[in-house]
């Protein structure tokens, strides 16, 4: 009996656009037992060799902040059923800690990221590319409540950094990156109709790689 590598999904869109809630939706609904869950956050380059002040510069919505070459070979190693060690990243003292936990080979393998379009070699990876679409001032919002209640900012850190960095690199690299999209979802994941479409399409997938 050949084995079929995994159904490998993308999921993109810009910060707060709800990408991990369509994420989440679709784990819910296909079976997060079929599904290996990778996020590119947790992909964040070590930063403790520099000095806390230096950290909280650096531009974080650049793709060269991020060690993408390492989830692209994770991919690969689940693709060809390998487990792999996800990094844990500290993201109050932007810093990678020294844990890391376990995933394992599923039938769906679902990466999510503001920036996995943008990489050719990551982007050709996966057999579903969807963008998650959502109106500026809604990410806006949404990025401000998760970063003060998830990662110890404060509101004017946030507004400083969302001006400086995270507006203008989505503008260069997150919204030209939607035109390589299979699919594209409005709204994210209050969007009922897309989401039933994608997930009737996984499970057909699925069911034929049987």
């Amino acid at each position: 009996m050949v084995v079929k590598s995994p159904l490998t999904i993308g999921i993109a869109g810009g910060s707060g656009s709800g990408k991990t809630t369509v994420a989440q939706s679709i784990l819910q609904r296909v079976g997060p037992e079929k599904i290996a869950y990778l996020q590119h956050d947790a992909y964040y380059k070590d930063l403790s060799g520099l000095p806390p002040v230096q950290r909280a510069e650096v531009n974080f919505d650049h793709p060269n902040s991020l060690e993408t070459e390492l989830l692209i070979d994770h991919v690969k190693q689940l693709k060809e059923g390998q487990s792999v060690e996800v990094p844990i990243y500290d993201f109050s003292n932007h810093k990678r800690t020294d844990q890391s936990f376990a995933v394992s080979p599923r039938r769906v393998s679902l990466v999510e990221g503001i920036l996995i379009f943008t990489e050719p070699a990551l982007r050709d990876l996966f057999d579903i590319k969807i963008f998650v679409d959502t109106d500026p001032d809604i990410r806006f919002i949404r990025r401000l409540e998760r970063d003060i209640k998830e990662r110890g900012r404060t509101t004017e850190s946030v507004i400083k950094q969302y001006l400086a960095t995270v507006r203008p690199m989505h503008m260069e690299f997150v919204e030209p990156s939607k035109r390589y999209a299979d699919v594209i979802i409005p709204e994210g994941g209050f969007n009922t109709a897309a989401l039933d479409m994608v997930v009737a399409r996984i499970e057909t997938m699925l069911t034929s790689s049987c």
